[in-house]
């Protein structure tokens, strides 16, 4: 039998893994052919291109600059301009700007030189287009996209199409046309989904429109084109760029779904993944959204620790540090903070709408209902700027808070009815149990005690099923419980524990709820039904139940 020869050609194997997209295999078959003998061109361009996917920044930035010296060389000075802009690229998004404006420049001289008409005369268009967005001159930003669109739809060159697609749609977006932005956004998003593009516009595109879709707070676009980010990256494992991005925003749409320990296994994911990293945007998105996780559980110290892992990586640990702050009763460190964020946001209505609402919360903690009502009723015209059912469900809900601390029952009553009803459709259950809170105090304030019993005992049930500790015991307070004398004598960790027992939650579940071992859950078991008499979790379900504590 003659010996196997399957993997004496790494070159043909290392194309057919490119082909499938298999990057960690395409850079190591590839590499073993360079290392046999120098490749040519296109391959350089194939090595290039997987060893940038499988996370190798620094080799794919030296075979783009390999692949490009004999591009040029033989005098294909469109592909050796198309290696200039990927190098440039992604030399900017690793914080190398100087470098990158220096490929860039390149690339035009090539093409000055040449007087060629070809399609990357529009893809080196895109740095200054991109300048001109980012430094809010988001008309130029638009015409500048447009001359891009148009030399794409010329040379019918799919990934310049959807660069400048996406590109139109973030200036119109930026500049106030929400829908005629996200129009081409989704229609950008078409040619990813289909398959048009290669793999790197695919994931600039994705991860941009997300961005998009946050910033304009679609959630239910956000939602849909996640889930399609999360099957993109699922069909090709070894992709490294984009993976951490996705992870962080699947964490963020679970959250809002009340998936929080799913939430938070995609965050600690996501922060696992990205380690080791020197710059990428995206660890500080994760750091910043465990921290948001942490926080809302009650794990304090936990979350300070991420916010800070954020500020360190370049976002802005705000408005989740000032929150914080309000949770561990530094009431006048909240207030500083979340003053500061709005005043240096300017006139920047996203920015400025994501504290907005902390700082409403804050406000009223710090017993100031006019800096309270002011922030909320800005939320409201920036709701309806945007049109947005997440923003509206926020802004009724603070408008809520803010009459109800004035006394005006009704107006609370009819604000909150608002809120409730847009978070159940959102299908957001921990904003939909605050909003029961208030109504609770509501009822308290009109005198309807049992209704705000019923309010009280369905938030209770949300927030017990989530592990949302400070929100428990801000509903006890309210009911009129006793912190610290449960009955049985059980003690307050092995009341948390039931209730999350009697919510359905596994050992595993209970442990990252309660950022405790499996094995300290399995022992407050053993304890707790020592003390209650029972055996099973169904019978300490229902002991739970019969004395009150879900």
């Amino acid at each position: 039998m003659a010996p196997s020869t399957a993997a004496a050609d790494p070159l043909a194997d290392g194309r057919d893994a490119f082909r499938r997209r298999a990057w960690a295999e395409a850079y190591e078959r590839l590499s073993a052919a360079d290392g046999r003998a120098p490749l040519a061109a296109p391959d350089l361009e194939r090595l290039a291109m997987a060893a940038y996917l499988y996370g190798r920044e620094e080799r794919a930035v030296e075979t783009w600059e390999r692949a490009h010296r004999a591009l040029h060389e033989a005098g294909a000075v469109g592909r050796a301009v198309r290696c200039a802009f990927w190098l440039g690229l992604t030399l900017a998004r690793y914080g190398q700007h100087a470098r990158a404006g220096g490929w860039f420049a390149r690339g035009a001289r090539l093409l000055a030189d040449s007087g060629e008409d070809c399609v990357e005369c529009g893809y080196l268009l895109v740095p200054s287009a991109l300048g001109a967005l980012e430094g809010g001159d988001f008309a130029g930003a638009r015409a500048a996209f447009a001359e891009v669109a148009g030399i794409a739809d010329r040379f019918a060159d799919p990934d310049l199409v959807a660069l400048s697609r996406l590109g139109q749609g973030q200036a119109l977006i930026a500049a106030g046309e929400v829908a005629a932005g996200t129009s081409l956004l989704d229609e950008a998003m078409v040619a990813v989904t289909a398959d048009e593009v290669s793999p790197i516009a695919a994931g600039i595109v994705y991860c941009a429109v997300l961005i998009a879709c946050r910033d304009i707070f679609d959630v239910g676009r956000a939602a849909e084109w996640t889930e399609a980010l999360s099957r993109w990256c699922a069909a090709q494992p070894d992709l490294k760029p984009y993976r951490g991005q996705c992870l962080v925003h699947r964490s963020e749409i679970m959250e809002l779904r009340g998936e929080w320990s799913a939430a938070l296994a995609q965050a600690q994911q996501a922060c696992a993944l990205l380690a080791g990293r020197t710059v990428d945007p995206a660890v500080g998105m994760a750091q910043y959204q465990r921290g948001e996780l942490l926080r809302l559980r009650g794990a304090l110290s936990e979350a300070e620790g991420a916010y800070r892992e954020a500020d360190r990586w370049g976002h802005s640990p705000q408005p989740g540090l000032a929150l914080l702050r309000l949770a561990q009763g530094r009431t006048d460190d909240a207030v500083a903070a979340v003053r500061r964020v709005v005043a240096q946001a300017g006139g920047d209505r996203v920015r400025r709408a994501r504290v907005l609402a902390a700082c409403v919360d804050v406000s009223l903690a710090a017993g100031d209902p006019g800096a309270a009502r002011e922030a909320a009723e800005e939320l409201g015209r920036t709701a309806d700027g945007f049109a947005s059912p997440y923003l509206r469900a926020v802004a009724a809900g603070a408008r809520g808070a803010v009459l109800l601390s004035e006394g005006d029952a009704q107006g609370a009553w009819e604000a909150l009815g608002v809120a409730r009803a847009a978070w159940q459709e959102l299908d957001a259950p921990y904003e939909a149990a605050l909003v029961r809170v208030l109504t609770a105090e509501v009822c308290l304030l009109l005198g309807d005690r049992d209704t705000a019993k019923l309010e009280l005992a369905a938030a209770r049930t949300v927030f017990a099923g989530l592990g949302a500790a400070p929100q428990l015991a801000r509903v006890d307070r309210l009911a009129g419980r006793v912190p610290g004398r449960p009955p049985g004598g059980l003690t307050p960790r092995e009341v948390e524990v039931l209730r999350l027992v009697a919510g359905g939650a596994t050992n595993r579940e209970i442990a990252a709820t309660l950022v405790i071992s499996e094995k300290t859950v399995a022992r407050h078991l053993d304890n707790m039904f020592t003390k209650l008499s029972v055996s099973t979790r169904s019978a300490a379900t229902a002991y739970a139940y019969r004395h009150g504590l879900v």
